[in-house]
């Protein structure tokens, strides 16, 4: 039994009606009987399958943002580029990215999760191609743009995608695959950097679209998206795959159905409807876990992490690179494992606890080096302080600030506003990633032992935004956890 959508012709929504001649049965006496947990933990197959697939995006968007670091000395002398030109080059990803987010949310809503994907990758692809070929900057500066458009898309569109299709009890598992895989692809784009020449690199930039184009056409499109959009045999067939032939997906049908029966099927939203009272905390929320994410100074500490490792004595700052990205990939796939365990909330404070502490060593080490000798024994072991504040700041950040984020955002906010709210999420994100990366170089000239103690404010201030204002959200439908707001 499953209710029949009439809310456009203005009858109740709840109105009952057998399916006759379906492609899918549903779930037998004996499965509706056992606990709806342990039948979808036996079930969640299809939904691992779906989530591998749709992970190539973020490995593409690791990928991009890693392919930079280990090509830089090659791209400037084979071109003739000034640092100046190339820092542009790194920056334009962001660029473009800015304005995937911009369009990701209504792209996603006009022609759904999988669609949106599909266009992702054909840019990310040119993209490549691009850079591989290029004679000049103009050629690495396009397929930059277009890279960091395909980028923005998928940024948004994957956790969004995985957060509707998990079950509630692996939701958080399967949501921070997001974060690890991208950690996979900048460890990758790393490691195949020390090997390869920078245009065979951006040849095997393409491998993850390329797969992920085919792999898009054997996995269901989001059962939220179709149930909004008014296609209900479609909804409940896709629900009925993710969860398994022999679940009963009754109770689940009825959640989502109740949940977009007050919502439009319309796809614009105007920006006047964010305004509203109800949706104010969960955007405030998913907004501001975005921006903090950034401000936490991630990427100006990737980027200066040779030249502290050089500090320290290391003679290969690519190869400890490589290994500060393995430990990035190994922190993450332990979040994956807690997630669901733990909790949203409890990562979170640990992790931004975590960066906190660590980037106060990294400030003090740089603050008392201003004080001493460079031959004195003191200042070596500064120097190993600081390696250590920055490798513990990675796997603080790993923990929950890195992957969780995201995962919030596609929880919280409420389908019938996630597209424009999610672009807006997205894009401001994108924007501090920007700032960030720019004016890293300005503040560490400046002082960095300052810088650091910057970004430490901003950690320890994410510990009392979480602490006051971020839900637990595990164990919780999407349903529910929207509901809880209203």
């Amino acid at each position: 039994m499953s209710f029949r959508d009439d809310s456009e012709d203005g009858r109740d929504i709840r109105k009952p009606f057998l399916h006759t001649g379906s492609w899918y049965r549903m779930g037998s006496r004996q499965s509706s009987m056992m606990g709806s947990s342990q039948v979808i933990r036996d079930n969640s197959v299809s939904v691992i399958a779906c989530v591998l697939i749709v992970a190539l995006g973020p490995i593409q968007f690791g990928f991009t943002s890693g392919y930079s670091s280990p090509t830089q000395s090659a791209i400037t002398s084979d071109l003739n580029l000034t640092t100046s030109e190339f820092s542009l080059f790194g920056s334009l990803s962001n660029v473009g990215a800015m304005v995937g987010a911009i369009a990701s949310g209504q792209i996603a809503e006009y022609i759904g999760r999988k669609g949106s994907l599909m266009i992702a990758a054909i840019p990310n692809i040119i993209g490549w191609l691009a850079i591989s070929f290029a004679k000049d900057y103009s050629f690495l500066y396009m397929g930059r743009l277009l890279e960091g458009f395909g980028v923005g898309i998928i940024s948004y569109t994957v956790p969004v995608y995985i957060a509707e299709i998990a079950p509630q009890n692996l939701r958080g598992a399967l949501g921070s695959v997001n974060q690890l895989s991208v950690t996979i692809g900048i460890m990758l784009a790393y490691l195949l950097g020390l090997f390869v020449n920078w245009r065979i690199l951006a040849v095997l930039g393409i491998l993850p679209c390329t797969i992920l184009i085919p792999g898009l056409f054997f996995i269901p499109e989001s059962p939220r998206w179709l149930a909004k959009m008014g296609m209900t045999e479609d909804f409940e067939a896709s629900l009925q795959v993710l969860r398994g032939f022999d679940t009963d997906i009754s109770s689940e049908v009825n959640d989502i159905k109740r949940s977009v029966a007050s919502t439009s099927r319309r796809t614009t939203i105007r920006f006047a409807e964010l305004k509203q009272r109800k949706y104010r905390l969960p955007l405030m929320i998913g907004i501001g876990l975005l921006i903090l994410q950034q401000l936490s100074g991630i990427n100006a500490v990737l980027f200066y992490s040779s030249t502290i490792f050089a500090s320290a004595g290391v003679t290969s700052s690519n190869v400890a690179t490589c290994g500060l990205g393995a430990v990035q990939v190994i922190a993450t796939f332990v979040t994956t494992w807690l997630v669901d365990k733990a909790g949203r909330r409890l990562l979170l404070i640990i992790s931004s606890a975590g960066m906190t502490v660590s980037l106060l060593i990294v400030a003090v080490s740089f603050f008392c080096k201003g004080f001493i000798s460079d031959d004195s024994s003191f200042y070596d072991a500064l120097s190993i302080a600081a390696v250590v504040g920055v490798v513990l700041m990675v796997i603080a950040f790993s923990l929950g600030i890195g992957a969780i984020p995201w995962i919030i955002m596609s929880e919280i906010l409420p389908i019938n506003i996630k597209g424009l709210a999610g672009s807006v999420a997205t894009l401001a994100n994108w924007f501090f990633a920007w700032v960030v990366t720019m004016t890293a170089n300005l503040l560490l000239q400046w002082s960095s032992a300052g810088t650091f103690a910057i970004y430490m404010v901003v950690c320890a201030f994410t510990v009392v935004f979480v602490s006051i204002w971020v839900p637990e959200t595990k164990g919780r439908t999407l349903e529910e956890i929207q509901l809880s707001f209203r």
